[in-house]
């Protein structure tokens, strides 16, 4: 089995590839350099393309199934090695995509109307799967401090509390700023949820790249319902082949949910690509992730100590998690339209506007850096490049 080489540059193109080849549908033009979808450029580790390659000498592709003991078992044994954790197998459940099972147990746990608390700046899709299923947004905006994002608990405990509220949605570690939370804050949340009849849906879709330890959320003793919502995908770049699980507390909320996804939806046979490649990513590609993160968290320090002496006020830090870096802009007070503007007409670039994810964010951008080295110092050296042009 060989190593897998990050610098290594993949042609992407003509794959039907969101980021790349569709970046004109959000961006305009075509033919940018984008560093936007919060995908790899990295092939998968081998083991996964290996497996994926042993199930298609099968000429069969039929039906299949996730419920059988070599998929939770992968997911146990995984817990066990990553985070040293023991997890019940049996509240493990299967969704197509972690944003399926939060939409459904949102349904299930609110009533139309209901608020749902979720901290900002925030995953553009919370908004949207909140008030798509006719809930409302309430945003908790974490705060920004020398040492990093914090939480306005005084604030938190004020929406917990309001009679209507129904969930919270955490995300952890926190999308877009990279937060790990720690366990006393894990715990303190635990006991508010408690405190206030909130029930707790954790997205832990970023849990595998971090660069401090990562501690999953499984309750800690919390009596009212939640759940745990992951994938494999982000973690080994494997998005296309679908599937998610999530751990869920109460056997009635995992009995309902589960005749909602085959009785209600039809989605009860997952994608066999989607079984196999995370099996295959679990049982055989730690190391392959290891190193992955290794070489992410250097490209993090790269953009800090590019962009910091570039420009005396901008004090980038590497993030606890995350192949995305959440840029702090706004003390050059630039026009960010005009900014966006200049890096695509001027240096064929694509990148987030921070204003994405709500108005926390408004004076960042966010830059994927899950790509190799050469494709991150061009993004860098076109966005100081754009600033420098404003500034003129």
């Amino acid at each position: 089995m060989t190593t897998q080489n990050f610098d290594t540059s993949i042609d992407r193109m003509g794959t039907y590839c969101t980021q790349w080849d569709y970046v004109q549908d959000r961006f305009g033009k075509a033919g940018l350099l984008p560093f936007t979808i919060s995908d790899m450029d990295f092939a998968a580790p081998d083991a996964v393309i290996d497996a994926l390659k042993a199930r298609l000498e099968h000429p069969v592709l039929g039906y299949s199934r996730w419920n059988h003991d070599d998929f939770k078992g992968a997911i146990a044994s995984w817990y066990q090695r990553r985070f040293d954790t023991q997890i019940d197998k049996d509240t493990l459940v299967y969704g197509p995509s972690v944003i399926y099972i939060i939409a459904k147990l949102i349904e299930k746990w609110s009533h139309a109307g209901d608020g749902i608390v979720f901290q900002t700046p925030a995953y553009d899709a919370f908004d949207k799967l909140v008030e798509g299923a006719g809930r409302r947004c309430i945003r908790n905006p974490l705060l920004k401090t020398a040492s990093g994002w914090e939480i306005n608990w005084s604030l938190l405990e004020q929406q917990l509390a309001q009679p209507d509220t129904t969930v919270f949605l955490l995300c952890s570690p926190h999308n877009p700023t990279g937060r790990v939370w720690s366990r006393e804050e894990l715990e303190r949340i635990a006991a508010l949820c408690d405190e206030h009849d909130v029930a707790l849906i954790s997205d832990e879709i970023h849990m595998d790249v971090a660069f401090k330890a990562h501690t999953p959320w499984l309750g800690f003793g919390m009596k009212q319902r939640w759940a745990l919502v992951t994938s494999a995908s982000k973690s080994f770049n494997i998005p296309a082949l679908n599937g998610a699980y999530a751990m869920i507390s109460s056997e009635q909320s995992r009995n309902d949910y589960l005749f909602k996804l085959k009785e209600v939806d039809g989605l009860s046979s997952p994608s066999i690509m989607g079984v196999i490649g995370m099996m295959a990513a679990y049982n055989h590609g730690e190391t392959w992730l290891t190193a992955l993160n290794a070489y992410v968290k250097e490209s993090h320090e790269l953009v800090r100590d590019t962009l910091n002496s570039a420009f005396d006020n901008i004090e980038y830090q590497v993030p606890d998690a995350t192949y995305l870096a959440w840029i702090d802009l706004s003390a050059l007070n630039l026009d960010m339209q005009k900014l966006q503007s200049d890096l695509i007409e001027h240096f064929n670039v694509a990148i987030m506007d921070g204003g994405v994810y709500g108005e926390p964010g408004k004076g960042y951008v966010r830059l994927n850096l899950g790509c190799p080295r050469a494709k991150v110092e061009a993004g860098v050296d076109a966005l100081i490049g754009a600033i420098r042009l404003q500034q003129q």
